[in-house]
């Protein structure tokens, strides 16, 4: 590939800028269209992944548990979640995807016009590769809850 000698960190932070600026730009688009704000979208694309409790989300999603309680009220008001107690903890409530919720997220993944574009762009190989970077870059890491 050209140009990938020598790249320093600063510029990889500056590439990794400019792609989730257009990843979240895509994104907060698709969600709008499902007339859902970017952080009721983001809570669904976490949720995707599976279960989650509150304080859990808040972490992920960078923000104030209170905050976290109205963003899960208004999904869950719409069906798109619902709220479990934990089998483990009692004083904790896990959240989690309802079937229209798996269907209104897979929807906003497929209206991300931009972000598929872009990553049809590279080859089978190039987006095996990429992801195997990505994981090891932010997925292997230990989680700070």
């Amino acid at each position: 590939m050209t140009g990938t000698r020598g790249v320093d960190t600063a510029q990889l932070m500056e590439l990794l800028s400019v792609s989730l600026g257009a990843y979240y730009g895509d994104f907060t688009v698709a969600a709008a269209s499902e007339n859902l704000t970017a952080s009721q979208g983001k809570t669904l694309n976490v949720l995707r992944r599976g279960p989650a409790a509150m304080r859990v989300l808040a972490s992920i999603l960078s923000c104030d548990a209170s905050n976290m309680t109205g963003i899960i009220d208004r999904l869950e008001k719409r069906g798109l979640v619902r709220r479990e107690p934990s089998l483990t903890d009692r004083r904790v409530k896990n959240v989690v995807l309802t079937g229209e919720g798996e269907r209104v997220i897979d929807v906003i993944r497929r209206k991300m016009h931009t972000t598929r574009a872009g990553l049809d762009n590279l080859s089978a190989e190039e987006r095996a590769t990429l992801y195997a970077l990505l994981e090891r870059a932010f997925t292997s890491q230990p989680t700070r809850v």
